[in-house]
């Protein structure tokens, strides 16, 4: 029996382009596909360029016509877990969860169990969830949190709930504030990041930002100053406009004060060339109490989209945040005590 096809792309090349190898073009076009998979679709003859085969290593050049067809994929087998959900709210037709970290949003990426997909179908007794063809591995997912942040999603229970947050969503009129944990004292004390973003062309796992605007997808995040623990970090809030993937955790590694914990964008080591030696010791302390990225979903505001009426919720910080900002606050006061240059605990933003 003949495995099935169908057009991923077709894509039309920019009469500006300079002669480049078939598969690195498309593979900084087509992110979500890993560079090898798309040379193994080139040499299997699923890629054409104005209706031929080509060799990966073949020169795009301005003008052509390249369709990408791959088999369809397997369906995905979603299985319930009876896996501990805090939920925050509920009604037939949504409800709004707390996500702790280490918990992924749904199966892939080597990832098959775990996850909250699979917590809220155990939840839910074996609800089927809306899905559409492009959402059939994510069902009542509108929106996903990072597998190391925490804090508030809505999910949808039906199809007329579905559509309607991700209308919002895609409207913008949906409202999220994160607080985030960075290195460094930003010198303004609240600003815009307007910046696109889109995949890392070194390496596919991570995003970037792109300040001259020739690649990526439109970002824009919203950023305040809410408390500073000099020398060494700051507590943000950040209220996103897009939702990107990596999108706040990218911004912030571009402002120059990346997520404390982020391991992926320079949060993991402090990144203060002028601490001394017992601050740098202080750093690291803060590191230990906080391994993943300082990053938490603490604010979320929609409209039901059956009863029309206006819903927000909040969540304090999950305990590991609490704790590396008690420390800060100890260090803080500890050096202001000693006649330090710091300011006292916690100096508000």
């Amino acid at each position: 029996m003949a495995i099935p096809l169908y057009e991923h792309y077709r894509l039309v090349v920019d009469e500006g382009q300079t002669p480049v190898r078939l598969d690195k073009y498309l593979a900084q076009r087509l992110t979500h596909l890993s560079r090898s998979r798309l040379q193994l679709a080139i040499e299997t003859g699923l890629v054409q360029v104005d209706g031929l085969t080509v060799r990966p290593s073949a020169k795009v050049r301005p003008g052509q016509t390249i369709q990408v067809r791959l088999p369809y994929p397997p369906p995905l087998e979603l299985q319930p877990e009876p896996i501990p959900l805090s939920v925050v709210y509920e009604d037939p037709y949504l409800l709004v969860v707390e996500k702790p970290a280490g918990m992924s949003c749904h199966p892939g990426a080597g990832v098959y169990s775990g996850t909250l997909l699979q917590a809220l179908l155990y939840h839910l007794q074996g609800a089927k969830l809306p899905a559409t063809e492009q959402n059939a591995a994510r069902p009542g997912l509108v929106h996903r949190l990072d597998k190391d942040t925490t804090g508030l999603l809505v999910v949808a229970k039906e199809e007329r709930t579905y559509f309607g947050l991700s209308r919002q969503f895609f409207l913008h009129s949906v409202e999220r504030r994160y607080q985030a944990l960075v290195w460094g004292l930003p010198k303004d004390r609240a600003g815009t990041i307007e910046v696109p973003i889109g995949r890392d062309p070194r390496c596919r796992k991570r995003y970037c930002a792109f300040p001259k605007g020739d690649q990526g997808k439109r970002a824009i995040t919203h950023w305040e100053v809410r408390q500073v623990f000099p020398p060494f970090a700051s507590l943000l809030e950040c209220r996103l406009e897009t939702g990107r993937t990596h999108q706040i955790r990218v911004h912030l590694a571009y402002l120059g004060h990346p997520l404390v914990g982020d391991k992926t964008y320079g949060g993991h080591r402090p990144r203060l060339s002028f601490l001394s030696t017992r601050a740098s010791q202080l750093a690291h302390e803060l590191l230990a109490l906080m391994p993943r990225q300082a990053l938490h979903a603490y604010r979320l505001g929609f409209v039901h989209p059956i009863t029309g009426e206006p819903m927000l919720f909040t969540t304090p910080l999950p305990a590991d945040m609490q704790a590396a900002i008690e420390f800060l606050q100890r260090v803080c006061a500890s050096t202001a005590t000693a006649g330090g240059k710091a300011p006292e605990k916690g100096q508000q933003g």
